[in-house]
């Protein structure tokens, strides 16, 4: 109180000082603007144009905790990596950690980064801290290898793997360079279908751990947006107002602090509470959605999934009802011993000659506080080359977990298309709104 009243007057040297340091502090942050800025401060939002893209069966080893089946669409985002800048194709995977490029000239890939052309690129050191403190949730420890660097090898529960060295470089995303981005830099990749392996140069993290993309870049949050219509959409990196007709609903995301065996604690991770196929809600207890006391049952939003599998209860009571409702509209394929990517074992003869699908009951997930629901042609998938008869083959897009030994419940990609995600990382939480996707990336200045 006293300062105040010594300095209220345009004459007292006291006003005639801080005017000075005000004077000063105003010249030094005009001459270095980076010291002036907020230590918490975020890079300005992205905009990239997202795509779906057809890849050969097994052409992405899947990451421990992944299903072990082999998808033919995934996610990519185009940029560049290094100086000079090579261009780059990377899929967009929501339950993976570590970013990665194929970087080993020698083997057949249709897309590599080769480091020796960067003069901006550095492998990093096993001593690093970066090796030492920021891969433990990686499946493997890093490890040195014989020239001191830090070595990671990604193990797959279909038996791929892939290895290399943790590496930094530049990566521009639109007109924003980002450098000393830690990635791994993959010399070897071995995978059951090595001929025709990954269109793609890699793949980009974005889950909750500390090196994956979105988690070194700081971001907020970010979202992305896919088209039903055309399999184009958008990814957005960083904050933005989000203005829609239809608002946000947001579920909470679930953290365990515990380490359990089966929960993966970077994923994005969510409580589903309950089924409905049309208006009708499924007899499901709870408790069959909560994850047990060794973190089985855990329900993940993964864009590196196709479709969405569930574990057996719930499955089997959401086929049992889809199947009632569907009995007269669509002919049930009789055949045990079919059973789509392994898990998928409901399908559907639909005539050659049909060009469109009979009206088919909705299936909403429940979450806590928000809806997801899937409909029209994204309920059912046509499986590609398969014909009996005169008969096209369409298979339900929901998967039993069971049959592939994975103890979670899975989100995939297939069942997010037309709905805006929004991923909030300062809020913990995840935003749900239904939207025409191909709209949205038109308001944002991208051309579908």
């Amino acid at each position: 109180m006293r300062a105040c009243i010594l300095c209220n007057s345009f004459q007292n040297p006291c006003f005639e000082f801080l005017s000075y340091l005000l004077l000063c502090a105003v010249i030094f942050c005009f001459l270095q603007p980076k010291l002036c800025s907020s230590q918490t401060a975020t890079p300005p939002a992205l905009v990239l144009p997202l795509k779906t893209q057809e890849i050969p069966s097994g052409s992405l080893p899947r990451s421990p905790n992944k299903l072990r089946f082999h998808q033919n669409v995934s996610l990519t985002v185009s940029l560049t990596v290094g100086n000079p800048p090579q261009n780059v194709s990377m899929v967009i995977d929501t339950g993976s950690e570590l970013s990665w490029l194929h970087c080993n000239k020698t083997q057949n890939f249709s897309s590599i980064f080769d480091p020796t052309r960067s003069s901006s690129y550095s492998a990093i050191p096993c001593s690093s801290p970066t090796c030492t403190n920021r891969t433990q949730d990686f499946s493997i420890p890093a490890s040195c290898d014989p020239n001191n660097l830090c070595h990671a090898i990604l193990s797959y529960a279909d038996a791929s793997s892939s290895e290399g060295n943790l590496a930094s470089d530049t990566f521009n995303l639109g007109t924003s360079d980002i450098p000393g981005l830690v990635f791994g830099c993959m010399d070897s990749v071995f995978s059951s279908n090595s001929d025709e392996d990954s269109k793609n140069t890699g793949l980009m993290g974005m889950n909750r751990g500390s090196l994956s993309f979105v988690s070194q870049m700081e971001f907020p949050k970010f979202s992305y947006c896919i088209s039903g219509h055309d399999f184009s959409g958008l990814l957005l990196l960083g904050d933005t107002n989000f203005s829609s007709i239809s608002p946000l609903n947001y579920t909470p995301l679930i953290q365990i602090p515990t380490p359990l065996p089966y929960f993966d604690r970077v994923a994005y991770t969510v409580q589903l509470e309950g089924i409905k196929v049309s208006e009708k809600l499924l007899p499901i207890p709870k408790s069959v959605f909560e994850p047990d006391h060794t973190g089985a049952g855990q329900t993940m939003v993964d864009s590196g999934t196709q479709f969405t599998f569930l574990l057996g209860p719930a499955y089997t009571a959401l086929r049992n009802e889809f199947l009632n409702q569907t009995t007269g509209v669509l002919s049930v394929l009789d055949d045990p011993s079919f059973i789509f990517q392994g898990a998928m074992d409901l399908c559907y003869r639909v005539p050659l000659t049909r060009t469109t699908l009979p009206r088919l009951p909705t299936v909403s997930l429940l979450f806590q506080g928000a809806e997801m629901t899937v409909s029209g042609e994204s309920i059912l998938y046509r499986v590609p080359g398969q014909v009996v008869g005169n008969d096209s083959v369409y298979c339900f897009t929901f998967g039993n977990s069971d049959l592939l030994g994975v103890e979670a419940y899975v989100i995939g990609h297939h069942h997010q298309q037309n709905m805006w995600m929004e991923f909030d990382l300062q809020r913990s939480r995840i935003g749900l709104a239904q939207v025409q996707c191909d709209l949205e990336s038109q308001r944002y200045g991208l051309r579908v």
